[in-house]
């Protein structure tokens, strides 16, 4: 908990975030991969599928702020193997919400309670989805798709995430668990959710680089 703090705050103020992003990224990972060796994790699959995706996801966007990308004043050249390696993670995610529109009957549930066209919409969403996990995967189109998930993802959380009442009592996620995952995958403007800010970063990044390419 402290390291985490600690890189938080550094980040914030700006001080090495490079350094201090990489080291979030790896201090969550280490602490996620202890509860899980733990067995500290007594969950249903589906739900583990939403934790460990969102976590993920943040862990990719760490990276992505530690290869450099979207920094205005940079100092040092971008680095490329982390953005990449970042934007894997984020694909990794989104094949997980993907799967769980297909296979978990919890979430096809939450969606088709909140949009209109039934099955039909929802097949459109696992769709959408799996381009977009497509897309920053193979490293096309990156800008495109960050964007279409800065709309997207502020609507899952306010409809899907942000519906306590179903989460915690008809499938019987603790409160607490319910705030953590509302927290990782929402988006303010203290940048709380690393992941989507990340996304807005890539972009900026990307457009960066062409107009130098082009200077």
């Amino acid at each position: 908990m402290g390291a985490a703090v600690l890189c938080a705050s550094f980040m914030s103020f700006g001080v090495k975030r490079r350094w201090f992003a990489l080291g979030a990224a790896l201090q969550l990972a280490i602490s996620t991969y202890a509860a899980y060796i733990g067995g500290y994790v007594h969950y249903g699959d589906w739900l583990k599928v939403r934790m460990y995706s969102r976590t993920i996801a943040i862990i990719g966007g760490f990276l992505i702020l530690a290869s450099g990308a979207g920094e205005i004043y940079r100092q040092k050249p971008r680095s490329r193997s982390l953005q990449s390696t970042g934007q894997v993670f984020v694909g990794i995610y989104l094949i997980c919400v993907a799967y769980s529109l297909q296979h978990s009957k919890e979430d096809r549930l939450a969606y088709l309670n909140h949009i209109l066209g039934g099955e039909i919409t929802l097949q459109l969403l696992f769709i959408l989805y799996g381009v977009l996990a497509l897309s920053f995967l193979s490293g096309y189109y990156i800008s495109t798709a960050a964007q279409i998930l800065s709309v997207l993802l502020p609507l899952v959380v306010l409809l899907i995430d942000g519906n306590v009442g179903y989460w915690h009592s008809s499938r019987r996620v603790e409160f607490w668990n319910q705030m953590k995952l509302i927290g990782q995958n929402s988006v303010s403007h203290t940048r709380k959710h690393t992941c989507l800010s990340c996304f807005w970063k890539v972009t900026r990044g990307l457009r960066e680089a062409r107009q130098q390419e082009e200077c």
